[in-house]
């Protein structure tokens, strides 16, 4: 009895097909998540293009507010009060628990470049940029226009003693954010720090 039953549950519409000859639907209507996800990466996509237009600083501020607010919404609620947690033990100085709430994030999502993003800013915290290193790295695996991981790469690398690795960063960052706070200035200093001009 259950295989008939989970064949109908499977074709809800079996009853209703059209006659021979009548068109048929394009195909079965999205589920409403779907459609919001496709409805999120256009607006997303379209963020980017007016984030890389921005006429001023103050115009790429509320853009990059818009984008952080897109990328949010695609985390699970799970995952949002775990990375709100983890920010906060950040914020207190606490990296260990910090991290185990990242862990737990990407354990639950891991294809939210946010919550790798976060979980670098934790191991940065704690000593160990070569595990924050690799986290922004997965950070953008994920979503490759996440400027604000670029940045932090571009930190790292600085750091490191690898200014021309953080120079390109720092210029990939800039592409898709040029009119960012402070980044012309950090562009400069990067270029002469790569150039071996830094005093």
């Amino acid at each position: 009895m259950r295989r008939p039953l989970a064949l109908l549950l499977l074709l809800p519409g079996l009853g209703l097909l059209p006659a021979p000859g009548l068109a048929q639907a394009p195909g079965p209507p999205q589920r409403p998540a779907a459609r919001a996800a496709e409805a999120r990466k256009a607006e997303l996509d379209r963020a980017f293009e007016a984030l890389r237009s921005a006429p001023d600083a103050a115009g790429a501020a509320l853009v990059e507010a818009r984008i952080r607010t897109l990328w949010a919404q695609s985390a699970s609620a799970s995952v949002t009060l775990l990375l709100r947690r983890g920010a906060r033990n950040l914020e207190a100085r606490l990296p260990e628990e910090a991290l185990e709430d990242f862990d737990a994030a990407i354990t639950l999502q891991p294809d939210f470049a946010e919550a790798w993003y976060l979980r670098a800013q934790a191991y940065a915290q704690a000593g160990d940029n070569a595990a924050a290193a690799r986290d922004l790295q997965e950070a953008l695996r994920c979503e490759p226009r996440h400027w604000p991981a670029l940045l932090s790469l571009s930190t790292l690398q600085d750091g490191g003693g690898n200014p021309v690795g953080a120079l390109r960063s720092l210029e990939a960052a800039l592409a898709i954010n040029p009119r960012m706070a402070g980044g012309e200035e950090r562009l400069k200093e990067q270029r002469r720090k790569a150039e071996g001009d830094a005093t």
